[in-house]
This record gives C-alpha cells, structure tokens and sequence, in this order.
C-alpha cells in the first residue's frame, strides 16, 4: 500500500497560495535582515556566487550567519563545518515536530520540502496546523516564498555591501531579533508551556556561558522537549 496521501492539483496549488501568503510578513522582514547578512558576506569577501550557492545549498538563515563570521583566511573547513552542523541539529526537533504534518506522505516528499523548511514557515505551518490542519505543500509554498526573499535580501546586501559599512547603525540587525520574538510569541499556548520554556532558557543560557560553540542552541531545545515530555508522562500517569 502506498504512503502518500493522495490529493488534487487544485489542492496542491491552493495550500501552497495559503501557505505563500501567510508568510509574506516574515518575507519581508527576510529581505531586511538577508540584506545585512549580505553587507557582512562582502565585507567578509564573500562573492555573490558563493552566497547565492550558500542560500540554495544550505538557506539556513543563522547557519549562513554563523559561516560568514567564520569566513576569513585561512578558512577552516572542519570548523565551519562543526559549527553549522550544530546549529542545524535543532532541525531534528522542527522535522519530529512536523511529523503531523507530514502523515501519510512519502519519505521522498518529506525529504525534499524538509530542504525547504526554515524557522519561519515552520512556526506558521504548526500554527495553522494547530488552529485548521494543512499539509506539506502549505510549508513548501512558505518555503519557497521565504528561499525567494531571503536570497533578494542576501544577494543584494552582497551587492551594495560597499556602501553600507556599518548595517547596525540602522537597526537594520535588530529585524532578526525582532521576527523571532514575534514567532516565539504566536506558538505560545498558554500556561502549560511555562515551565517547557523557562527549562529551554534556562539550560540555553547556562549552556551559552559555560560551552564553547553554538551548542546552547541544543542543549536548550533538547532541554525544553525533554521537559515537556516528563511533565505529559506525569500528566497521563495521574490518569
């Protein structure tokens, strides 16, 4: 029998309109904070070949931005390579969270809109989920749009990287920050995810102070699961 859930064009075209559309917002505050990854890419001496391949190849925003601050001579690979592998870890948590999402679709599919996926259209998809249901074409037309964006914002920051010497001075930095928290905000779902959340920031600050690397960005998200898992088994443990 097969694994994929079958459904109409129509359908496929429609889910990924609705997903596009719900992340116009976030892809617009993508072409902002690309653009000042792109002024940091040239400043680094990053070509714009080199970023556009960095955006189809990779398209993890704080990866990208992590591998630019590393970008210097003499390049170390490993480095680089260990330090976006880390930051990327917390991939497994989105994909296990889209597992819903995902039901009843081929591993094929679900491997290819997963290169799609960023945290943007992931907190919109789950969210959607939450609130109406959907599928993986709604997180794949979200994926495409922000790939778009995100690669206008990169590309052109790395084109006028000469006339913008210092991105901070406008703000312009802070969009990152700022799309996040707004992110973070809209998955909230009430008092049960206190305790979840406190544990996560809790264990990524101590982490951030005590480890070397981006590993707080783990040990938090891994943390924060962890915690919501044990206090659901006690919860059904009562019953």
């Amino acid at each position: 029998m097969s694994d994929s859930i079958p459904i109409s064009t129509a359908s496929i075209y429609t889910s990924m309109y609705r997903g596009a559309v719900a992340n116009i917002p976030l892809a617009v505050s993508a072409v902002t904070y690309g653009g000042v990854l792109g002024v940091l890419s040239a400043q680094k001496g990053v070509t714009w070949a080199e970023m556009s391949a960095m955006n189809v190849l990779m398209f993890a925003g704080s990866a990208q931005f992590v591998m630019v601050d590393m970008w210097q001579e003499p390049l170390s690979v490993i480095a680089v390579a260990m330090a976006v592998f880390i930051i990327n870890l917390r991939y497994l948590l989105i994909g296990a969270s889209l597992q819903p999402v995902f039901a009843g679709h081929s591993l094929w599919r679900k491997a290819l809109f997963m290169h799609l996926v960023a945290d943007e259209n992931w907190a919109v998809t789950i969210a959607e989920h939450r609130k109406n249901g959907t599928n993986p074409y709604f997180l794949f037309g979200g994926g495409l749009l922000l790939l778009c964006a995100w690669s206008c914002g990169t590309l052109g920051g790395n084109l006028l990287g000469s006339f913008i010497s210092q991105p901070e001075k406008y703000a312009l930095d802070f969009a990152f920050v700022a799309v996040f928290a707004a992110l973070t905000l809209s998955l909230w779902r009430g008092r049960g995810d206190g305790l979840p959340w406190a544990g996560a920031i809790v264990l990524a600050l101590v982490s951030e102070r005590l480890l070397p690397g981006k590993w707080y960005i783990v040990i938090g998200g891994v943390g924060g699961a962890l915690v919501a898992g044990v206090i659901e088994y006690l919860r059904l443990k009562k019953r």
